[in-house]
């Protein structure tokens, strides 16, 4: 597996589209606009880069197929109102490998930390907290636009 930081527009277009490949065959998952997911990554559009900062990263198998995504934020206007200085994951979606999304997890824990951050939160966004926020566990309906959705399996993933 290769990890690689999202860093051209081909890049944040795969980070959208890996998404779209895990939930291909899910006819209840709800596809965010792209834009919308793009402006909380772009400091023109992004309030929170003015006293934060996030990066993003995909997730390729050996054959150079997408199979996972994840971002990392430091809001420091927050980060310091815990016991530890914390920093936040979110938009993660991983195939159903837990090798897979260690590496994403522990990626975003070290980008967090070479920053001073000792604790991780999420999934989280990094702006306001009414959407991109949480993981669902139970109650796999159809869900409201901007809502939490994964996965069932996505419980372990985070859990182990």
């Amino acid at each position: 597996m290769q990890i690689k930081e999202v860093n051209n527009r081909r890049d944040k277009k795969a980070f959208h589209d890996v998404a779209r490949i895990i939930y291909k065959n899910d006819p209840v998952w709800v596809c965010p606009l792209d834009k919308e997911v793009g402006s909380i990554f772009d400091p023109a559009e992004n309030v929170y880069f003015k006293h934060g900062e996030a990066t993003r990263w995909l997730l390729y198998d050996d054959n150079k197929r997408l199979i996972g995504r994840v971002a990392a934020f430091i809001d420091r206007n927050t980060a310091y109102r815990q016991d530890q200085p914390t920093g936040g994951m979110g938009f993660f979606e991983c195939i159903n490998d837990k090798d897979a999304a260690s590496m994403l997890f522990d990626t975003a824990r070290e980008w967090l930390r070479e920053r001073g951050m000792e604790a991780m939160d999420g999934p989280v966004n990094f702006g306001e907290t009414d959407k991109y926020w949480g993981l669902l566990v139970d109650g796999f309906t159809h869900p409201s636009y901007e809502i939490a959705y994964n996965h069932p399996y996505y419980r372990e993933l985070f859990e182990s």
